[in-house]
């Protein structure tokens, strides 16, 4: 881990946030086809996206980068209190991920722990995140990171009998 730097996100940094938000987009997708949306071209799209919040005062965009290339990201965001979600204001941290051929290092949690303190300096009193039920993985490391379960969330497709 000595030889793996945590920086913000540039927008040079585009081609591999796309290909990383990807990722995520199909790993999810392939956990829970009816729940998680696939696009065509998600690097493109996710890649753009992402770009634009970089130099968000209220976003946190990290990279981890070994050896000039971008190996992982993690992606949070001071989020207002929410009637909707009965949430007070926090810091939500919507991505991590880990380039599949460096993962098992300790980058993954490198990444939240860092995201985290950058929620806690922009004033977060809490960091809430959402992982996908059957990621074990991911809520393992969370729960390690000091995450309680506190919602469930469920779906129903239309149509689906009771």
């Amino acid at each position: 881990m000595d030889d793996v730097t945590v920086r913000p996100a540039v927008a040079g940094d585009r081609a591999a946030l796309g290909r990383y938000g990807g990722g995520l987009m199909r790993q999810h997708h392939e956990l829970d086809p009816q729940r998680f949306v696939t696009v065509d071209d998600p690097e493109r799209g996710y890649g753009d996206f992402l770009v634009s919040q970089v130099g968000d005062p209220e976003t946190v965009l990290i990279v981890a980068e070994r050896a000039g290339s971008v190996v992982g990201y993690a992606y949070a965001a001071l989020e207002p209190m929410s009637w909707r979600d009965l949430r007070a204001p926090c810091g939500y941290l919507h991505d991590v991920f880990v380039d599949p051929a460096a993962r098992r290092g300790g980058l993954g949690e490198r990444l939240v722990r860092e995201a985290i303190a950058r929620l806690e300096a922009l004033g977060a009193p809490r960091v809430v995140l959402m992982s996908a039920a059957r990621n074990g993985p991911a809520r393992k490391l969370f729960e390690k990171l000091g995450f309680r379960h506190t919602m469930v969330e469920m779906a129903r497709e239309a149509g689906g009998t009771a």
